[in-house]
């Protein structure tokens, strides 16, 4: 079974950093490229990321693009995301989801205080 889970969330002051990871089971992780999505309480989701299958293309959109940083290593199966510049508007729920949005993670949930 294809299996995605994220973990990595917790709670963190503004302006901190995480790194939110997402490992992935069941399928030939590096033939696919991956994605991140969020999504906020009461809010639809948001597109965050995406990775080509090699890793060596991201892509953000242009509200997130200089504090988000998504990378993986095909070795290790292993998603990751890192967050700087944490602000109150980055609390979230936090999917990786395999490219073609066709299976999804738990979430990992990302508070940030102010």
């Amino acid at each position: 079974d294809v299996q995605l889970q994220a973990s990595g969330g917790g709670l963190v002051q503004s302006g901190g950093s995480l790194r939110i990871s997402c490992v992935a089971s069941g399928f030939i992780f590096s033939n696919y490229g991956m994605t991140w999505v969020r999504q906020a309480p009461g809010k639809a989701f948001e597109w965050v990321s995406d990775i080509t299958s090699g890793g060596d293309l991201t892509y953000y959109p242009d509200s997130l693009k200089g504090r988000f940083t998504m990378s993986r290593d095909n070795a290790k199966n292993t998603l990751y995301l890192q967050i700087d510049g944490l602000q109150p508007g980055d609390t979230a729920l936090y999917f990786c989801a395999r490219g073609s949005y066709d299976y999804w993670g738990q979430g990992t949930l990302v508070t940030v205080s102010s």
